[in-house]
């Protein structure tokens, strides 16, 4: 089939108005992060990841003076970072206060410095929020659980840098098997 010289113009216009519809509905999508530290970052990364409307789930580090912190200087210096998960989230199907929920559920947000067996500063428990909102719900929350008798530890904090950690902390538990040492699900709400 021949296409004359004059069609191609309008097949490319077609074409590019076809692709930038593609790549604008793309970027229209709807994702939120919100930043939750509970301890070691591959059980909290592990009940994140399975919840309805969650886009993706990163370990990381935030809170500390340094840039760039290594998994090593995290554990074994004073960097004052916590680990971590930046949760990436659709919030056209999932909002921030049923992940907070499911955060406060999935960890003991009344133990100070670490989580069950895992101790240290680096373990607290952490909501860093990016908006007033995101601090409301969080506060409210904390108070729901303090009226049912829990001495939540819960630090509130404003977000900061986030550093991804090394690639061997990513999606731990899918690549590894098993399920989390120091974390599971227990109703709360």
């Amino acid at each position: 089939m021949m296409i004359k010289q004059q069609s191609i113009p309008c097949l490319l216009g077609l074409l590019l108005l076809f692709t930038t519809g593609i790549h604008a509905k793309e970027s229209e999508r709807p994702i939120s992060k919100a930043y939750f530290a509970g301890g070691c970052f591959w059980g909290v990364e592990y009940f994140f990841e399975r919840q309805d409307g969650v886009v993706d789930v990163i370990s990381g580090y935030m809170g500390g003076e340094s840039e760039y912190p290594t998994y090593m200087e995290v554990s074994y210096t004073h960097t004052n970072h916590v680990e971590l998960v930046e949760v990436q989230y659709d919030h056209s199907k999932v909002d921030y206060e049923t992940l907070a929920r499911l955060f406060f559920e999935t960890h003991d947000p009344t133990q100070i410095g670490g989580q069950g067996a895992d101790v240290g500063d680096q373990y607290s428990s952490v909501i860093f929020y990016s908006n007033e909102s995101e601090k409301e719900i969080s506060e409210k929350l904390i108070k729901l659980l303090e009226v049912k008798g829990f001495e939540i530890a819960t630090q509130l904090r404003s977000v900061m840098p986030f550093w991804e950690a090394e690639e061997d902390h990513q999606d731990y538990y899918s690549r590894k098997g098993g399920t989390p040492y120091c974390h599971g699900y227990t109703e709360r709400f």
